[in-house]
């Protein structure tokens, strides 16, 4: 009854851990939500009212996007990435998700995935019947490849069309890519088509955010949305920017949009427009700040001669390695974890690392935003006592963790 490729393809981890909270805590256990990612923040108040305004909206938009988004979306890009993009460039899709997965379907050729990588880029390249080919990086790196172990992949097959994904700032590891130049040369050089996936560059703890698309333009597909660094994970508004040599690429994206979705929700779209055209500096300077200092605290408490951990540099996770033998794989130790302690979070496996590393993903945005961000925008105070007063779960939740480690 059922096509071979997808029998053995599991639920998304991150949707099923978020399931699995939820259900534990009916059942009246305390759950410290570290295992789902999304933004702890609201909507800012103005895009909420645009949406508002515009819920009458009920008609089909062009499948490509809202043309005045679109617009809105290029113009906002080009100033970022001093690059001239146009809304011909541009696609809007319900979520950057399923734009990548048209992309899969799409893409003939290898899919080029870093160990490690958000957990559902392996499994939409095994629908689009994609050949993988996974690099395993290392802590010393900040989790991201080199460009000659990219290079050594590509050489095995000079002929072949290669795609590779690079998430910067970095979902599971919380870490940015420094080493953009290297691999914009080895894309220059071969057949190598880069997205580069940026959903959380918004959320960028260091002065300036730097893209891929600063060096290989021509060669990179900037993936964004609304999810992130807007808080708006649950509408489902995303966008591919594709350069002009690339149009084919674009051209069947629209093909294959016209077949699944249509189109994005009119009055999201129309809502969206004030995201990319009203000023959102203060918000994004807000949660950023805040995000940051959490992270720092949750960093500065896990570390310890039982836990390897990098300090965060963006987004809102952190990727803690356990040094312990007792446990067989990391899903086991996390199992262990939630049973114990009510702390749910990921294992390193469902990111791409062999099951005997004892690596985990933390999620720390389990606190309520608008409530930390009142009290910033008030006070401009990120002490630990502020922390500990608005973010109590994140406090709670890192003792427990930090008591269980000491028991391993």
């Amino acid at each position: 009854m059922l096509k071979n490729i997808v029998k053995n393809l599991e639920p998304s981890s991150t949707l099923k851990i978020n399931e699995i909270s939820k259900q534990l805590e009916r059942k009246g256990k305390k759950i410290y939500k570290f295992g789902f990612g999304q933004s702890p923040f609201q909507v800012p108040k103005n895009i909420v009212n645009k949406l508002k305004e515009n819920a009458h909206q009920n008609k089909y938009l062009p499948m490509q996007g809202l043309e005045e988004l679109r617009i809105s979306v290029a113009k906002h890009i080009s100033i970022k990435k001093k690059y001239n993009y146009s809304s011909d460039n541009v696609i809007v899709g319900p979520g950057s998700k399923e734009l990548m997965f048209l992309l899969h379907v799409a893409f003939e050729g290898e899919i080029i995935l870093p160990i490690p990588s958000w957990v559902s880029y392996a499994p939409q390249a095994i629908i689009g019947r994609n050949k993988i080919q996974m690099i395993e990086t290392r802590r010393e790196n900040d989790w991201f490849p080199t460009g000659s172990e990219i290079e050594k992949i590509i050489l095995k097959d000079k002929d072949k069309n290669y795609l590779l994904f690079l998430n910067s700032p970095n979902n599971p590891s919380g870490q940015i890519c420094e080493n953009l130049s290297e691999i914009s040369e080895v894309a220059k050089k071969y057949n190598l088509i880069i997205l580069s996936d940026e959903i959380y560059s918004e959320i960028n703890f260091d002065n300036e955010y730097k893209s891929i698309s600063n060096f290989c333009p021509e060669k990179t597909i900037i993936s964004n949305g609304l999810s992130k660094w807007c808080g708006a994970g649950g509408w489902r508004l995303g966008y591919f920017i594709i350069p002009d040599n690339l149009k084919i690429i674009k051209k069947t994206i629209n093909v294959l949009a016209s077949e699944t979705f249509s189109a994005v929700s009119a009055p999201i779209q129309y809502a969206a427009i004030e995201a990319y055209e009203g000023d959102h500096n203060n918000y994004i300077k807000s949660s950023k700040n805040i995000l940051k200092a959490v992270g720092n605290y949750v960093y500065d408490k896990l570390c310890s001669n039982k836990i390897l951990i990098n300090k965060p540099r963006g987004g809102f996770y952190l990727m803690p390695e356990f040094l312990s033998k007792k446990f067989r794989s990391s899903s086991e130790m996390c199992d262990d974890i939630l049973n114990k302690t009510g702390v749910a979070l990921l294992p390193g496996s469902d990111f791409g690392f062999d099951k005997k590393k004892l690596i985990v993903r933390l999620s720390y945005t389990d606190f309520d935003g608008q409530n930390f961000m009142d009290e910033y925008e008030k006070n401009n105070d990120l002490s630990e006592n502020t922390i500990k007063e608005f973010a109590p779960k994140i406090v709670e939740g890192v003792n427990q963790l930090k008591k269980w480690s000491e028991t391993i």
